[in-house]
Parts: structure tokens; sequence; C-alpha cells
């Protein structure tokens, strides 16, 4: 199990000082009698977020003891996409907990293969539920069942690994296969019509004129 030690943070403590130390603000909730304030090493955080994900539990070592959490939300930076505050969900591992999951397509789709059809990937992850000891890192969907221009994949096609189970709608679709008049959507005006029908008022109008100026 992945490690990351925590210092604790005053609610006063700056954010902007924070950072500027190389530390990120965070905080912890869930299976702990209050939030904690904290504050973690940027450096560290991004290289256990990277092998941990949001599915794998961490020990965060705080003063309050080991705490055994999951990486919850990372809010970033809108220019730079660098964190810049992180929710730390502290669990109990008897209980089931609630959390969004990447999704890996794998396989190849003969509809787009074979046929022509272009693969449109509708959801990037899903809402699963179990004990935090099986979550998974990704859910797999293998779009190879895509053998149609009309074929689609939903919520409830998609294979889940056993204690695991979704919360979303069964019916909810993440991946079909749409052909080319399909993303082109409505056809554009025909301009050349347009200008044929200019065109030929121009020439009405021409004529009209030199039959005033033959009077």
């Amino acid at each position: 199990m992945l490690t990351l030690e925590s210092q604790e943070r005053t609610k006063v403590a700056k954010t902007r000082l924070l950072r500027s130390q190389g530390l990120l603000p965070a905080v912890i909730y869930g299976a702990v009698p209050e939030t904690l304030s904290v504050s973690v090493s940027a450096a560290l955080f991004a290289r256990v977020w990277r092998e941990a994900g949001e599915s794998s539990v961490i020990s965060l070592v705080t003063t309050a003891g080991d705490k055994k959490v999951l990486i919850y939300e990372v809010q970033k930076d809108p220019i730079k996409g660098n964190p810049i505050h992180v929710d730390f969900y502290a669990i109990d591992e008897k209980k089931e907990v609630e959390v969004n999951i990447p999704i890996e397509f794998v396989g190849i789709s003969p509809a787009v293969k074979e046929l022509g059809g272009t693969l449109v990937k509708i959801i990037h992850e899903m809402t699963i539920k179990g004990l935090p000891s099986i979550l998974p890192h990704e859910i797999k969907v293998d779009i190879s069942a895509l053998i149609g221009l009309e074929s689609q994949i939903t919520v409830h096609d998609v294979a889940l690994p056993a204690g695991i189970a979704t919360v979303m709608n069964a019916d909810e679709v993440v991946a079909l296969v749409s052909t080319a008049q399909e993303e082109e959507g409505e056809t554009a005006p025909d301009i050349s019509s347009i200008e044929v029908e200019k065109k030929g008022k121009k020439d009405k109008e021409e004529a009209n004129a030199e039959v005033e100026n033959k009077k």
C-alpha cells in the first residue's frame, strides 16, 4: 500500500503561501470524528496519484494517526492543470464506498474496421460501489461487441469484477458507432442553386433594362 505523509494545517493558513512552499492544501473527511485540514507535498502527491488513481486505498500519515483513504477529488488550476487542492476520503474497510472509475476501451470494433463507422465514446468513467479492498483501477469495455452501424454498448452490457456493482442507469449508453452522415448532421444549403437564382434574376433585370433602352 502506498504511503503519503501529511502535516496539520490551520484553517487560517494561506493556501497561496503553502503552494509556494511546494505543499498542497487538503482535507480529510469520511470515517473520521471530524474533518481534518492538512497539507501534503505536491511532488509526492503527484507520484502517489499516478500510481493509485482514485480507487486504490493509500495510507495517509497524520498527527491523529495513519488513515486509510481514497483520493476522492482533486481540484486543478484551470489554466495550468496542476492540482491545487485535494479531498481525501477516510474509509471503513468493512463498508462499501461509491467512486468514479475511468473506463478503458479495449478490442476492435468490426463496425469501425470493416464498415467505416466511427467509434463514439459517450462516457469515460463509471460510478461503482464495492469494498475498498477490491475496487478496480479501471473498467474495461470491449468494443468488439460493436458489429453493426447501429450497435451500442450500455451500462448493462459492461462486465464488472466480482463484488462490484454500478449505481448508474442500466440503459445509459457507454459507446456507439456513428456514420459519417450522422456526424455531419444536417446537410448544408446548396450554395450553387442560390447563386444560380441570383444570376437568373440579374439576367432578367439586365434584359428588362435593354428593353427600356430600346424604347
